[in-house]
């Protein structure tokens, strides 16, 4: 397959590739953090008094914060540069993780309660560090758009970013888990610790570009643009599916498994380990090797994920949760290049930064609404969200099928934007 619209490369592009290394760094420490505390977050929602739902509100809030600040920073790092957007997130992230730590043992102590805990959770976990997030995956997919010029090496590209986050998920649940055996504060303090490394990295290692290589002012990419929603709406649906059942994997290794506060953080780290390890075969291994174009690796990456799901429905002790987890990290990892490519290969280079944030605040609407769904399907009985998952990813796999724009050709002639 052709490139239908040429991607020209900006002055300098081959010296800017030195700094992709440093770039995709910043997208693994940034999740290593957010995953170190995802072993944890069901005990302690239950140590604090805080209900499952409130909980779903919480990484909803964060979502939320992350559609509407997504695009601005996808543009913000063609227009000012990657360093100083990095080096902003990592300084947001790092202060309010540290208040964060600080707020979840006054709730463990007792001298915050209720409302006011719940507020804080909130504010810190949910605005300040959904705002700080939202910065960093735009920058990095918007670079790597910028700095490839064919089909073969973006995929590879938009793989990497997605290796990283996978390996931050390995991470994560090694560091969650093995820190939540010395109690569930270990892991609270070590993520502001992190980020404020990860940061001092970044301010003495990752280039300031020079001016000329920077887009003044980057165009905004519309959602319903006819190059680029049918990827959107794809990628929608596998992050509302997984959103189904990310927040919960805390609750349903402690349901099932009867275990206690301690167990659970180190299971359910364990469970998470598994999902990374899928992303990190899937994307450093099986893609980069198979060849496929975006469309392709969105069939196929769909419908193993749908079997992930379908292993996960039964309680059928802890190996088939783990199995299905593993499964589900699999498929997932296969489909988002075919997601996150795709698209970048029917619009302009002026356009990428925009649609980078486009695709990161698609990724985050779907956390609006799936973990408060899924929280509250979950009270109500525990398959009820691992069968809403599964019935979305297998809409995925149904649209991605039978839609024109996943036909081989429509990436081979250009395409006016509606």
């Amino acid at each position: 397959m052709t490139n239908p619209t040429p991607v020209d490369p900006p002055p300098g592009a081959q010296a800017a590739q030195t700094q992709v290394r440093l770039v995709l760094g910043a997208v693994f420490l940034v999740y290593l953090a957010q995953m170190t505390l995802n072993p944890i977050i069901a005990p302690l929602a239950r140590e604090v008094g805080l209900a499952e739902w409130q909980v779903g509100v919480t990484i909803s809030t964060a979502a939320l914060t992350l559609v509407l600040t997504s695009q601005y920073w996808g543009r913000r790092s063609q227009s000012h540069g990657r360093k100083p957007v990095l080096v902003a997130a990592f300084a947001v992230a790092t202060t309010v993780m540290a208040a964060f730590a600080l707020v979840a043992w006054l709730g463990m102590t007792g001298a915050v309660t209720g409302a006011a805990l719940f507020g804080a959770f909130l504010l810190l976990r949910g605005l300040g560090f959904g705002a700080a997030i939202s910065a960093v995956a735009p920058t990095a997919q918007a670079y790597i758009a910028d700095v490839t010029e064919d089909e073969a090496a973006r995929v590879k590209g938009m793989a990497g970013v997605g290796a990283v986050q996978g390996m931050a998920l390995i991470g994560g649940a090694i560091v969650g888990g093995a820190l939540a055996a010395l109690g569930l504060m270990a892991p609270l303090v070590a993520v502001p610790v992190l980020l404020a490394a990860s940061m001092a990295l970044l301010i003495a290692r990752l280039r300031k570009e020079p001016r000329h290589t920077l887009i003044p002012s980057p165009a905004q990419v519309r959602p319903f643009d006819s190059r680029v929603w049918p990827f959107l709406l794809a990628g929608f649906g596998m992050f509302t599916a997984l959103g189904f059942i990310q927040v919960l994997i805390g609750f349903l290794v402690q349901d099932r498994l009867g275990l206690g506060s301690s167990a659970t953080g180190v299971v359910s780290g364990g469970a998470l380990l598994a999902a990374g390890i899928g992303l990190i075969v899937a994307q450093a291994v099986i893609v980069p090797r198979s060849g496929w174009s975006p469309p392709t690796l969105l069939r196929v990456g769909s419908v193993v994920a749908l079997a992930g799901f379908g292993i996960l429905i039964p309680d059928a002790g802890a190996v088939p949760l783990i199995g299905a987890i593993l499964v589900i990290g699999v498929g997932l990892g296969i489909a988002m290049p075919g997601y996150t490519a795709g698209p970048t290969l029917l619009v302009r280079r002026d356009e990428q930064g925009g649609l980078a944030g486009l695709i990161n605040a698609t990724n985050g609407l779907t956390f609006v609404v799936a973990p408060t769904a899924g929280t509250a399907l979950y009270g109500l009985a525990p398959a009820l969200p691992i069968i809403a998952g599964a019935a979305m990813m297998a809409l995925v796999a149904l649209f991605v099928l039978v839609h024109p724009r996943f036909r081989s050709r429509a990436l081979a002639a250009p395409v006016t934007p509606a």
